[in-house]
C-alpha cells in the first residue's frame, strides 16, 4: 500500500510499542477516532497490523515479525535488558545464549566480562562474541534459518546436550498472562528446552512488549526460571506468579 504520513507514523509507533490504541492516536494526531479507525483498517488490510479491541498491534500469532523489524522493536529496552543481564553474569561463567535480538543485546553487553565460555545456536551472537578478547565461543551445528541466523534441529539439540553450563540466557517471542513462554518455530522451541535442561540456572530476557504478542508453541513457564530480566514492572498477576515460584524479577534501568 501507499501510506499517508500519518499511517507511516502509526506503523512506526506500533513497531516501537507493540500495539496502538485508537483514542490515543486520535488525540496525538488531532483527528477523529473514525479517521484513525480507517487508517488502521487500511494498515490491517495490507497485513502490516492486526486489529485488537480498541486498536491494533503488530501481526503475530502464527508468523513471527521479520528479523530487522524485531531488532528495531523496543530497541532501547532490549539494550537496557542486555546491560542488566550481563551485570548478573560473573567472570569465568559458562553460558548458553539462544536465538533472539534480546540475547544479542546481552552478548554486546558482555564485552567487558572476562573468560567466558559461550555456547550458542545464534550466528549473530557468535559474531558478536567473536570479537571478545577472552571468550571461548562454541557454535552448535544445525539447520540454518537464514532469516535471523538461527541454527535449529537435531544437530543443535545434540550439541547442547553435551554441555552443562552455569547460566542459560534465553529470549522468547511472547509471554502470556499465565506466565508461559511462547515461540513460533517448534524446532527452535526444542533447542530452547534443551538449553534450559542443560543449565544450572536459567534467565529469561524479555521486555514488556512480549506481553502484547501471541505465539503458538510453548517453551516453558516463568515458574521454570530463576530470573526474569525485563524493562518495567510486570503486571500484578505475573509478579505474584514469580513470587510464588521464587523467580526473581530484575528491572533494567534505562541508559543515562
Amino acid at each position: 500500500m501507499i501510506m499517508t504520513p500519518r499511517q507511516s507514523d502509526i506503523l512506526d509507533r506500533a513497531r516501537q510499542m507493540g500495539r496502538v490504541a485508537v483514542e490515543e492516536l486520535a488525540e496525538t494526531f488531532g483527528v477523529t477516532v473514525q479517521t484513525i479507525r480507517r487508517d488502521l483498517t487500511e494498515l490491517c488490510d495490507a497485513g502490516l497490523l492486526a486489529r485488537t479491541h480498541g486498536g491494533a498491534m503488530l501481526p503475530s500469532g502464527v508468523t513471527n515479525i521479520a528479523y530487522e523489524e524485531r531488532r528495531r522493536l523496543s530497541a532501547e529496552a532490549k539494550e537496557a535488558i542486555g546491560r542488566a543481564a550481563a551485570a548478573l553474569i560473573p567472570a569465568g561463567a559458562s553460558l548458553f545464549l539462544n536465538i533472539g535480538t534480546t540475547t544479542e543485546a546481552v552478548a554486546r553487553a558482555l564485552v567487558d566480562t572476562p573468560n567466558l565460555m559461550v555456547v550458542t545456536n545464534n550466528l549473530n551472537v557468535a559474531q558478536i562474541m567473536g570479537t571478545h578478547p577472552t571468550a571461548e565461543v562454541i557454535l552448535t551445528g544445525g539447520r540454518l534459518r537464514r532469516a535471523d541466523g538461527g541454527l535449529t534441529g537435531d544437530m543443535a539439540v545434540e550439541t547442547i546436550r553435551q554441555f552443562k553450563v552455569d547460566i542459560a540466557v534465553i529470549g522468547a517471542s511472547a509471554l502470556d498472562g499465565e506466565g508461559d513462554l511462547l515461540d513460533f518455530d517448534p524446532d527452535e522451541v526444542r533447542v530452547s528446552r534443551a538449553i534450559l535442561s542443560q543449565a544450572r540456572t536459567a534467565m529469561l530476557v524479555a521486555d514488556q512488549g512480549k506481553l502484547s504478542r501471541a505465539a503458538p508453541v510453548r517453551i516453558g513457564s516463568l515458574r521454570d526460571l530463576d530470573r526474569w530480566v525485563t524493562d518495567a514492572a510486570p503486571p500484578p498477576a505475573l509478579r505474584q506468579l514469580c513470587a510464588e515460584a521464587g523467580t526473581r524479577v530484575t528491572i533494567a534501568e534505562p541508559a543515562r
